[in-house]
């Protein structure tokens, strides 16, 4: 068999030395992506929050709107608005009379 040649205290001392820093650079380096990625997904959180609610006052405002249309559109609403805002003047609604002559009933 082989004898192992063993390694000098100097060089075991490198690396050593490499190994420490090499793996300080890498868990610095998780953790900034670490805090990277959680910071992103906050910020999409916070997006989706703020989308939602938007919805949420959009869908109110249709609510509203719809519910303002269809008071608007009932007839006293409608009378009510063409007095006040476009001044109009409602007629009072006429009689009629028609007077047949019986003896003239050759039609029938």
């Amino acid at each position: 068999m082989m004898k192992r040649k063993r390694m000098s205290k100097k060089a075991q001392n490198f690396l050593q030395s490499i190994i420490f820093f090499g793996s300080t650079i890498l868990v610095i380096s998780c953790l900034i992506i670490y805090l990277w990625v959680y910071t992103e997904i906050d910020e999409t959180l916070l997006f989706v929050e703020i989308q939602t609610s938007t919805v949420r006052e959009l869908e109110n405002e249709i609510y509203e709107l719809k519910n303002s249309i269809e008071s608007l559109n009932r007839a006293d609403a409608i009378a009510k608005r063409a007095k006040k805002d476009l001044k109009m003047v409602f007629t009072d609604p006429e009689t009629l009379n028609v007077f047949l002559n019986l003896n003239d009933l050759s039609i029938f």
